[in-house]
């Protein structure tokens, strides 16, 4: 059975011999034609499904850009049918568990006489396991799941699908770091299948490996149901008395929808009641003891709680510096715009909907089913509800606090906030009603707001991958990060000051720059202090080779007392 499950060897006909042999249970195989409720392909879908099935057998990976609400999802299902109908196996990949049970419902239902296995971290291990086993050998036709099913035993592989490729998700940043999309764009091309890398706002290294010819670039440029694209309004409140933080064009247009009946959604990636709570006589504010961070006030529990390593104290009555009892929160959170929004409208039903309020399974699916249901009439939530959720009621969403990733010391943050603005913008006017978006801003001419306006996310693109081709930033280059974590930071820089002298001989030979080691952003995390030294390369083959010959090195090296220390390729954030 070791040899039958290895995926080096092409698996199927392997696999085949095996089922004659009894070695294996033969899986259910779906008929094509029994596809339940299967809509009429638009003819941007049709053309896309067929010039993707054409390369079955093959290793070619597709990026297919399609706005939101284009019918990306229906393009999968399409393919999948294939793939059974072929005896194989498909991989879809999700970034989120929260997206899994939506799918898995959807993918279920279409494929009714099919096996289907979902795999992520919060099933239950003897669920899990037992997925994991129907997969490996080869009973089950559909695995579903977040980045570490990208791991899964497939002998019959035949598709893989990555959802929202661009998500920051895909990126697994403890234990063994590794990128759940760029290992499965390793496995397709092992195995010879098609890799589909679906997004209406794919990450600037995709959609420059399909400028560039490495990928194969599929549009769907219009919506699949939805006549048109929902309507993007940068406000500007820069000379505008805001209301705890909304503009009265904001408030105008969610009154309207309620007149109508329909949704409103204000996103606001912020959870809790407050940033920070702080005392306006000595300047205290509620700092993590054991972080770089400050403790977010979550009022609705009555407790002070720290967003990077969970620290919880309760709320003080009165300054711990200088006894005052006037402390008062600063800023917003979801919590707080909630109970504006109440207020605002009392007869209305404001539901939130953040990682507070669907802390479990049954939790999430009641506030989908609530809000499917025209059970919920505002909605006020964070980035949980920016992807992946089709609601035919929800014609507005207002978008808050926007302009804080402008100008981040992150290059990949205005990437990100683009994304994001059009993913959750992109929730709105998905049935029959038409949409608008409302983004409050103190920069409306700011090229970013200027393309999400005129839903040009080529524009941006290329505007984004002409600044990082100035600046030498991926995907330019190839960076890597050295970092190092001790009781004391001091520690952690001299480490990797030793190691930066150890890279100079290596650097040299292979065209490396090393930089200096220099502190964190977030110099303190959960007791550790933390600093890194970045690497940047021309390419990946100079910078793979010169990471071989440097962590040998490394892990030569005569350890610290106390100290940690891992290498990060592709990094998420330098």
């Amino acid at each position: 059975r070791r040899s039958l499950l290895r995926e080096g060897d092409g698996g199927t006909p392997v696999v085949a011999d095996a089922m004659k042999r009894g070695w294996i249970a033969p899986g259910v195989a779906a008929d094509p034609a029994a596809m339940a409720g299967a809509p009429t392909l638009t003819d941007e879908q049709q053309a896309a499904v067929e010039a993707m099935s054409a390369s079955f057998g093959q290793f070619q990976p597709f990026l297919l850009a399609g706005v939101t609400g284009s019918g990306k999802t229906e393009v999968y299902l399409r393919l999948v049918q294939q793939v059974i109908a072929r005896g194989e196996q498909a991989l879809i990949l999700v970034p989120e568990i929260a997206l899994t049970p939506q799918l898995e419902g959807r993918v279920a239902g279409r494929f009714p006489a099919a096996r289907v296995v979902s795999l992520h971290s919060a099933l239950a291990e003897g669920a899990r396991s037992q997925g994991f086993v129907q997969a490996m050998e080869g009973r089950a036709e559909i695995v579903l799941g977040t980045r570490l099913s990208v791991f899964t035993p497939l002998p019959r592989l035949g598709l893989i699908v990555v959802d929202e490729e661009h998500d920051a998700s895909y990126k697994q940043h403890e234990g063994v770091r590794y990128s759940a999309r760029d290992l499965a764009i390793w496995r397709a091309r092992q195995r010879s299948v098609p890799i589909v890398l679906g997004s209406a706002t794919p990450s600037l290294e995709s959609w420059h490996a399909a400028d560039t010819g490495r990928y194969r670039r599929i549009e769907l440029a219009n919506r699949a149901v939805a006549a048109t694209m929902p309507k993007v309004r940068p406000v500007d409140v820069r000379r505008e008395t805001l209301q705890n933080g909304l503009s009265e064009h904001l408030l105008r247009a969610i009154d309207a929808r309620l007149q109508r009946g329909e949704q409103s959604l204000i996103f606001l990636n912020r959870r809790g009641y407050a940033p920070v709570l702080s005392c306006p006589s000595c300047g205290w504010v509620s700092r993590c003891p054991h972080c770089t961070a400050n403790l977010v006030l979550h009022l609705a529990d009555k407790r002070l709680r720290c967003h990077h390593c969970s620290c919880e104290t309760h709320i003080p009555v009165s300054c711990p510096d200088c006894g005052n009892q006037d402390i008062q929160p600063f800023g917003r959170g979801t919590q707080r715009l909630e109970e504006t929004l109440a207020e605002r409208f009392p007869t209305a039903r404001v539901l939130r909907v953040d990682r507070d309020a669907a802390r479990t399974r049954a939790q999430w699916d009641a506030l989908l089913a609530q809000i499917g249901n025209g059970e919920a009439d505002i909605l006020v939530g964070t980035q949980m509800m920016a992807k992946g959720h089709d609601f035919p009621k929800l014609t507005f969403v207002g978008v808050l606090n926007a302009d804080s990733s402008l100008f981040a010391a992150d290059f990949r943050a205005p990437e990100r906030l683009f994304q994001q603005l059009m993913q959750v913008g992109g929730r709105a006017g998905r049935g029959e009603l038409p949409g608008q978006v409302m983004i409050q801003t103190q920069y409306p001419d700011h090229p970013l707001y200027q393309c999400l306006a005129r839903h040009d996310f080529a524009r941006y693109a290329a505007m984004q991958l002409e600044e990082r081709k100035q600046a030498r930033f991926p995907p330019f280059a190839a960076n890597a990060l050295l970092c190092a974590t001790a009781d004391e930071v001091a520690t952690a820089l001299d480490w990797l000051r030793q190691a930066r002298e150890a890279a100079l001989p290596f650097a040299q030979a292979f065209g490396v720059q090393v930089f200096d080691a220099v502190p964190m952003r977030m110099v303190r995390l959960a007791r550790r202090e933390r600093a890194q030294l970045l690497v940047e390369a021309p390419g990946r083959p100079a910078l793979q080779a010169f990471l071989t010959a440097w962590s040998r090195h490394l892990w030569a090296a005569r350890p610290v007392r106390g100290l940690r220390w891992h290498l990060d390729v592709d990094p998420a954030e330098v």
